[in-house]
């Protein structure tokens, strides 16, 4: 008797219409009154999979990782640890930043030691955000498709700014006018300093004025 020859597994893109676009449904979320946008939409036609996909940033180590690169000098605040840093050199929220470890870690190898000081630390840095003027809520995101070091987005959503609640905060971002420089760097000065207060070191310059 012949062995059973096993079946092939079938992708989750097996079944996916590749090369054709789909159809927008009736109740997408371009109708929510959150979404940014207006006018004619088509989704884009769906590209076929690409394995093994390609590196992230950091992918091979700390010899190829921005972030390990980045003098901890640059961050706004850090400890022995941790770091937190602002993403370019523009803000369009009250203030828009990036959390993350020392050293080069993603999440599926992050330490049990600093995985038990993330969610405190999480909490710390949303309290100082929510202590920023005009801010009503913190959105905390991790996507972890750009770069192999961990990295979670804190984006402060203004207070009274309904449009922007929920989801497309993160597209709103980039459609705001940039806040002037001395507020920005006012901003990053007070969250810096207030994380500084139960530990770690502000890198700010104490001069920044609203």
């Amino acid at each position: 008797m012949e062995p059973t020859r096993p079946t092939p597994r079938e992708t989750f893109a097996d079944r996916l219409p590749l090369g054709e676009r789909l159809p927008l449904p009736e109740d997408s979320l371009a109708n929510w009154n959150t979404f940014p946008f207006e006018g004619g939409l088509r989704v884009k036609p769906l590209q076929p999979p690409v394995l093994p996909e390609p590196d992230r940033a950091g992918e091979s180590g700390p010899a190829d990782c921005p972030t390990c690169r980045r003098p901890v000098t640059d961050a706004l605040w850090a400890d022995d640890h941790w770091r937190l840093d602002a993403p370019g050199t523009e803000s369009r929220l009250p203030a828009t930043v990036l959390l993350q470890p020392r050293a080069h870690h993603d999440l599926t190898d992050l330490p049990p030691a600093r995985a038990a000081e993330l969610g405190p630390l999480l909490q710390r840095v949303e309290r100082a955000m929510l202590t920023l003027d005009d801010v009503a809520r913190v959105h905390v995101n991790r996507w972890g498709d750009g770069a192999a070091h961990l990295h979670f987005w804190l984006l402060a959503r203004p207070a009274g700014l309904l449009q922007l609640r929920g989801t497309f905060l993160p597209a709103w971002e980039e459609l705001l006018p940039p806040l002037p420089e001395a507020t920005r760097a006012h901003n990053h000065h007070h969250l810096a300093t207030t994380l500084a207060r139960a530990g770690g070191t502000a890198y700010t310059s104490p001069n920044a004025r609203p």
